[in-house]
Order: C-alpha cells, then sequence, then structure tokens
C-alpha cells in the first residue's frame, strides 16, 4: 500500500499523544488521532511519551492542537478541509457536511485505516480527490455534493509551509470563489526575523526532518504580506492568531506559546 503523508502522520500523532503525555485542562480532545496512526502509532507515540518535555515534540503538540481547537470552534452550514491527511472533524460535527480534499493516495490509506481499526464512516463526511495543484477545486466540490450557494468553513491547516506563493494563490483564488460568508481559517510560517528564539529553533529542527522526509518547506509569511495576498485574490476582513492569542494559556505541561506558526482566518 501506498506510504502516507509523514506530515499528517506526525499531527495525528501529536493530537494522540497530547491526551497521553500533557496536563489538563484539554487544550484539544481527537481520541480517534491513536487509531488512526496504524503501524506507525507505538513507533510515534513513544517519542512523546519518553520525551514529554522535549521542546520540539512539545512545540509540535502546540501548533497542531491549537490550530485545530480554533478551527473546529467555528460554526458553519458546511465544511471543507483542505490537505485533510488525518483529520478526523467529520466525528466532531455530525450534522454537518464535512469534504475532506485530499490526493487520492492519502485518502485510500485513510480508509485502510479506519477499516482496520473497526471505525464506522461518519454519514457528513465526503472524499473529494483531488490535487489542488492542478485540479479545479469548485468543480471536484461540486460534484461530491458541495452547495456552492451556501457559505462554507475552509480550513487549510499544516498545508501552506509546503507550497510555493503560486501554489497557494491559485487555491486562494478559488476559494474566495465560494459564496459570500465563506471563511477560510488557514496555518502559516514567519520568516526568520519574526520568529523568537523558541521558533527559531523549532524551525531550524523540524524543517529540516520535513525535507528530509520529501515535504521541505517552501514559503513563509510575515501577517502585512498574507493579509495583501489574500485581499488581493478577493478576500475582505482578515485576522492573524497567534499562539500567544489562544485562550489556553499558562499551562503546567511543556505546552507553551512561540513566534513560528500562525492562523489567518479571512472572509469572502
Amino acid at each position: 500500500m501506498t506510504e502516507p503523508s509523514f506530515t499528517a502522520l506526525t499531527a495525528a500523532a501529536a493530537r494522540a499523544a497530547h491526551l497521553i503525555v500533557d496536563a489538563e485542562p484539554r487544550i484539544f480532545t481527537d481520541e480517534l488521532a491513536e487509531p488512526l496512526l496504524g503501524a506507525y502509532r507505538d513507533q510515534l507515540l513513544a517519542y512523546h511519551r519518553d520525551n514529554p518535555e522535549d521542546p520540539i515534540l512539545a512545540g509540535g503538540r502546540t501548533q497542531v492542537l491549537c490550530r485545530s481547537r480554533y478551527a473546529e470552534a467555528r460554526e458553519t452550514p458546511q465544511s471543507v478541509v483542505l490537505g485533510a491527511g488525518l483529520d478526523t472533524s467529520a466525528y466532531r460535527a455530525p450534522h454537518t457536511p464535512v469534504f475532506e480534499v485530499d490526493l487520492p493516495r492519502m485518502q485510500e490509506w485513510k480508509r485502510a485505516q479506519l477499516a482496520d481499526a473497526g471505525l464506522a464512516e461518519p454519514a457528513n463526511r465526503t472524499f473529494v480527490p483531488l490535487d489542488l495543484a492542478t485540479g479545479d477545486l469548485a468543480e471536484a466540490l461540486v460534484e461530491h455534493g458541495f452547495d456552492l450557494a451556501r457559505p462554507a468553513l475552509v480550513s487549510w491547516l499544516g498545508v501552506t509551509m509546503y507550497l510555493t506563493e503560486a501554489a497557494i494563490t491559485r487555491t486562494l483564488r478559488a476559494v474566495a470563489g465560494l459564496a459570500p460568508g465563506t471563511q477560510l481559517v488557514a496555518d502559516y510560517v514567519l520568516p526568520a526575523r519574526l520568529r523568537d528564539d523558541v521558533g527559531a529553533y523549532y524551525a531550524d529542527a523540524v524543517s529540516q526532518v520535513a525535507e528530509r522526509a520529501g515535504e521541505p518547506w517552501r514559503s513563509c509569511f510575515s501577517p502585512d504580506e498574507l493579509t495583501d495576498l489574500l485581499r488581493d485574490n478577493g478576500f475582505g476582513a482578515v485576522r492573524h492568531v497567534h499562539q500567544r492569542d489562544h485562550d489556553v494559556w499558562p499551562r503546567s505541561d511543556a505546552l507553551s506559546p512561540a513566534e513560528l506558526f500562525v492562523l489567518a482566518h479571512a472572509s469572502v
């Protein structure tokens, strides 16, 4: 079987490990992340169990948990998850149609893990196989039952840093063409000059690992730069949410905010 995305695995492992190694209260609860790791579960979770205070692992958990917490707190008549990977949000929003957009090979692997774990397919979730670099997002969504007349929440998490600005622009234009009231929540990486020491340390380590895994970081933006890019491509109001802005601090465990990953919340 095709190998899954390395970054999809590590994101799911971070969500699963949070329930094992971090203190209460939980930042975000995903009880389905662990079974979706399949044969990678023991190895990936052992890293977190054995090193719960490691700054790289704790930083990864912080990033993944904060972005998921924020995105899933938004109410919407329908949801689109771009680069869905091992996302499980459809199970937590059973009355909301959720359209997961990803490469066919990743969706095939995910289906296999769901079957192996004995997890039923949620009735509200629809897989939309698409390569965003070459395919037509709106056309693919409509083919799978998406209602172009209704606004949506589009989550694009853990993806933009692996894309060129041209590829990001292409997707932004597609999302901006959806119904008025559509919201986009996407995370992005700050340039080196805007990172704090913790963020710089994390970036140096993780970007090298990602590159060795065949998924190099290709883009970074300042908030002003991304605001301009969003507005130039059809978005109106834009809000930037730093990790320090989330209502989860302070904590008694190893999780803490850093200046590296930021969420952009923009409206059509």
